[in-house]
């Protein structure tokens, strides 16, 4: 699903009419249309108690009123509370507001002061239709406008907002000050970026998409570049297994993982792996932890790596290194290897060589923010899976910082270091080096728990080694993780879901997922 920012619509609003030659009139009856179809299909029994449209005097307000005038036409009573003059409307708003007037509806002025007569109005309606505020408000709401959305979420009753909740930010999806909070939007065109991000997810409610006859050729000179991925983009990434292959035909991967008191996330990331369809791994560890290694990973082949004192892995001599690395197609560098002298030189000799694709994570990304100069120079671009501060220590900002702009952080990163980027957290983020964002609608607050991170690693690494792009590895990896962590927390609920039970369940959600959905 395309997901487009503020700028971005109202371009192709433009081309569309100046252009294109479609009268701006005509988008907003087609907006008009779409949202009253909405309407009728998801709150009918509401809409045939009364219905409200609260207008702002902008073209949103417009819209508001062609849906007055087609719900009066299907002969459902409703009115308009206008939070303005008449004579303040815009143009088109204005001809829609004499088109439902000369139908005999009814339009309200209310002003400054006039609270009490939209509390009046609010009262014994079944729902209200949010038609204040559009896309191009960036500053904060206040005086009459956050009042009236102030008393309309406290009413209890239903709302619809047009195209965006308003006081909502349409690209950070954050409140100015104060938002409509709705039960189902309706946007116009395309989805907006700041209802497909938390916390704009929650202020918007249902998203619905209705298609005003915005010209393709508009949509191609925009070029939007970020999508929503979809069960049914994502379903045909799954691989298949033909007849006459071996184990050798789905990759053998090689995991440089764990340190003392770090086992687990060696073993989570190369279980994860196997399960995620690798045909071979092996995992390289200090040799002091092979033991505890081999003894929880039966189907894992393992490498012992020259030891320091404190038990973390020495530097390697380039002969261990092709040894190491001879018939592998595919690695995973960092999930508890420590943060040292050896394995900060570990990762300056693969980004230096390496030419098989790679991920980095957890302290292979501690590692690589003390050397991050050589990461735009790697002989082989590496997958990165950041956390939000896993990702504020490599560019040095803090956490609240890229939670406030996870979109637009990946894509610098992954623009500015040519890497491919997974910022981790609820909808998480995938950023390619050209610039493209895909946003993963999977997952559930039950996967906040220890060893998710090094799972979804596993399982990236894994479909690298199966021969899949580093942009489909990451699009199937990330939303399978959390396609399976859905259907786990279905079966057992949220609390207590752990990173084993998204393992275990790896091979039937992805049977599940390649199934097309009923």
């Amino acid at each position: 699903m395309i997901v487009v920012t503020a700028d971005q619509m109202r371009e192709m609003d433009r081309l569309t009419i100046q252009k294109h030659g479609v009268p701006s009139l005509t988008l907003m009856e087609r907006a008009g249309e779409g949202i009253t179809a909405a309407i009728l299909k998801s709150f009918a029994a509401a809409a045939k108690k009364g219905v409200l449209i609260v207008a702002g005097k902008g073209n949103n307000g417009g819209d508001g009123f062609v849906v007055a005038r087609l719900l009066k036409k299907k002969r459902i009573q409703c009115e308009v509370a206008l939070l303005a003059k008449r004579a303040e409307l815009s143009p088109d708003a204005a001809h829609n507001c004499r088109a439902f007037e000369k139908l005999r509806g009814k339009v309200t002025e209310i002003t400054a002061g006039g609270l009490e007569s939209l509390e009046r109005k609010v009262a014994g309606k079944g729902l209200l239709v949010d038609a204040i505020l559009g896309t191009g408000i960036k500053s904060e709401v206040g005086g009459l406008y956050a009042e009236a959305i102030t008393l309309m979420n406290a009413s209890g009753v239903p709302i619809i907002a047009v195209d965006i909740p308003s006081g909502l930010d349409t690209d950070r999806g954050t409140p100015l000050g104060v938002s409509i909070q709705a039960e189902m939007t309706v946007s116009l065109g395309y989805a907006k970026l700041g209802q497909v991000i938390h916390p704009g997810i929650d202020f918007a409610g249902d998203l619905v998409v209705a298609d005003i006859g915005i010209d393709p050729l508009a949509a191609e000179a925009v070029a939007p570049a970020t999508e929503v991925l979809t069960r049914e983009e994502i379903s045909w990434l799954v691989p298949r297994r033909r007849a006459d292959t071996h184990k050798g035909t789905y990759g053998h991967l090689l995991v440089i993982a764990g340190t003392r008191g770090k086992t687990g996330a060696a073993v989570l990331a190369c279980r994860a792996a196997m399960r995620a369809g690798a045909g071979l791994v092996t995992l390289a560890a200090p040799q002091s932890l092979n033991n505890i290694l081999a003894s929880s990973l039966v189907e894992v082949m393992t490498e012992r790596l020259p030891e320091n004192s404190a038990e973390e892995m020495a530097e390697l001599t380039p002969e261990h290194w092709l040894r190491l690395l001879e018939r592998k197609n595919a690695l995973l560098f960092g999930p508890g290897i420590g943060v040292n002298d050896a394995t900060r030189n570990t990762l300056r000799w693969l980004l230096k060589n390496l030419d098989i694709p790679w991920v980095i994570d957890a302290d292979g990304l501690n590692n690589l923010a003390l050397d991050l100069d050589r990461l735009r120079n790697a002989k082989t671009p590496p997958l990165l899976t950041p956390h939000p501060g896993e990702m504020a220590r490599l560019i040095g900002k803090t956490t609240a910082a890229i939670s406030q702009d996870r979109v637009g952080v990946a894509r610098e990163f992954a623009f500015k270091h040519r890497c491919y980027v997974v910022l981790k957290g609820a909808r998480s983020i995938i950023a390619i080096p050209h610039g493209k964002i895909f946003i993963n609608p999977t997952g559930n607050p039950g996967m906040a728990s220890g060893g998710m991170g090094d799972v979804l690693a596993g399982m990236l690494a894994a479909f690298l080694g199966q021969g899949l792009g580093p942009a489909d590895a990451m699009k199937l990896g990330v939303f399978l993780h959390g396609f399976v962590g859905d259907r786990v927390a279905d079966k057992k609920g949220e609390i207590g879901l752990v990173a084993s039970d998204i393992i275990d369940d790896l091979p039937a959600g992805m049977r599940a997922l390649s199934t097309p959905a009923s």
